[in-house]
């Protein structure tokens, strides 16, 4: 295997979660009008003014011109070196459309201005088109490996934690997403309960998307753990799936952990990018597990 693809891959995937955290760094700094309502131009200029919003916002759109650059070299490379195996193209095409979607969305927010709802889904959008790339990156290392042809067994009740957990996920990525953009991240400034003085039970908006994201985040922390449980009775042999789940727990952990935190510290920005970059790692991994189950699928029904 060309060992320049697979450098390619890496740097693609690290340079796509740089496009992750800076948009979250946008959002957390308020600087997503450093350039004004200038697109692609920074208030009508190549470059940025030296304020910290318009260097923050100017900086996000050349990681994200640059990772596009990055991520269509690689959907076509990949096109054209592993197109024989089954998931290839779909990738390719998934990481590409989705980027462009997420370029578009931030531009119209820009030039258009846009609401919250819609910017929670620009995050999920990019989400979806770094997870592409990382599934795209491990087929090319998969390549090499005689492991990608064995046949392997997923259970009914392994399959259902898989896909419901990787869609869940999404869901909760979005709730959390919509905490930033509505403002909402210190809503509630103590934890578990939203205020000492008021209890759990929220008062106004801005504390009932807090605390309904909180809900969203722990039933995913138990519905983790439970699948992990399930993994280590009946998976151990399994090491991508074993693993796999181990690696969730990890990362589901820190992203607990770094939320908690977030709140405590009254909106730390290390940790604020550090939530970001938990849940984005987490679903990486759950998007693996479906390509996992999307190959048992296949399998079973090339066997009949």
């Amino acid at each position: 295997m060309n060992k320049a693809l697979k450098w390619l891959g890496i740097i693609t995937t690290i340079a796509m979660l740089f496009v992750l955290i800076g948009g979250a760094l946008v959002t957390k700094t308020g600087s997503g009008m450093g350039c004004g309502r200038s697109w692609p131009l920074c208030h009508g200029s190549i470059f940025p003014e030296l304020t910290l919003e318009s260097i923050i916002e100017w900086s996000h759109r050349f990681v994200s011109g640059t990772s596009g650059i990055l991520v269509l070299a690689l959907a076509i490379w990949s096109w054209k070196k592993i197109g024989h195996i089954r998931e290839t193209k779909f990738l390719a095409v998934m990481s590409v459309i989705f980027l462009i979607l997420q370029a578009l969305l931030g531009a119209a927010a820009v030039v258009f201005g846009s609401s919250a709802l819609i910017m929670a889904l620009h995050f999920g959008i990019s989400l979806i088109s770094f997870a592409s790339v990382l599934l795209l990156t491990l087929l090319i290392f998969e390549a090499d490996s005689n492991e990608k042809s064995e046949s392997f067994h997923i259970g009914k009740t392994m399959r259902f934690h898989m896909t419901g957990i990787a869609v869940y996920t999404y869901i909760v990525v979005y709730t959390g997403a919509y905490v930033r953009h509505t403002e909402s991240s210190l809503a509630c400034l103590d934890f578990p309960m939203c205020s000492r003085v008021k209890g759990w039970a929220p008062s106004q908006f801005h504390e009932w998307v807090q605390m309904g994201h909180r809900a969203a985040a722990f039933l995913l922390f138990a519905w983790i753990i439970i699948a992990a449980v399930h993994a280590a009775r009946h998976y151990k042999n399994r090491k991508r799936i074993y693993w796999g789940w181990m690696i969730s727990v990890i990362l589901i952990i820190l992203q607990a952990v770094s939320g908690i935190l977030v709140v405590l510290t009254r909106l730390q920005l290390s940790l604020a990018l550090a939530h970001a970059f938990f849940i984005s790692c987490l679903f990486g991994v759950l998007c693996y597990f479906l390509l996992l189950v999307s190959r048992y699928r296949h399998q079973a029904k090339t066997k009949h």
